[in-house]
């Protein structure tokens, strides 16, 4: 992992999606992920180079006390290379449960179909 990481959690998801925008418009930063908990947190977390991932994290944390409650931020200056996986495995997990009820809603449909007969002609 390059750089510093950086962490803004705010309740809601139009928060959070407000607080990503303001982080990539005020620093050179990338968003590698937004990512939700059982109790309705969002979390954004971004990367780049330490002084980009501060701004970020500052304009992240105004953003997301303008439309909701920021819960917590953090920035993490050169993280442990360990950490690199539990940010990865975090990479996508918004969509993870709806790509997974849509996945399984797709096999229950399938399965209420009759079958079809294959006909001689």
């Amino acid at each position: 992992m390059n750089g510093s990481i950086g962490f803004v959690e705010v309740i809601g998801l139009v928060a959070a999606i407000e607080v990503a925008d303001a982080m990539t418009k005020a620093a050179r930063v990338s968003v590698k992920t937004i990512t939700t908990d059982a109790a309705g947190g969002v979390t954004v977390i971004c990367e780049g180079d330490l002084g980009a991932v501060g701004a970020a994290v500052d304009a992240g944390k105004a953003a997301g006390s303008r439309l909701g409650e920021c819960v917590a931020t953090n920035v993490i200056p050169r993280p442990d290379d360990s950490l690199e996986v539990l940010v990865n495995d975090k990479i996508g997990s918004i969509f993870a449960e709806e790509k997974a009820a849509a996945a399984a809603a797709k096999v229950a449909a399938n399965a209420k179909r009759p079958a079809t007969k294959a006909t001689k002609k």
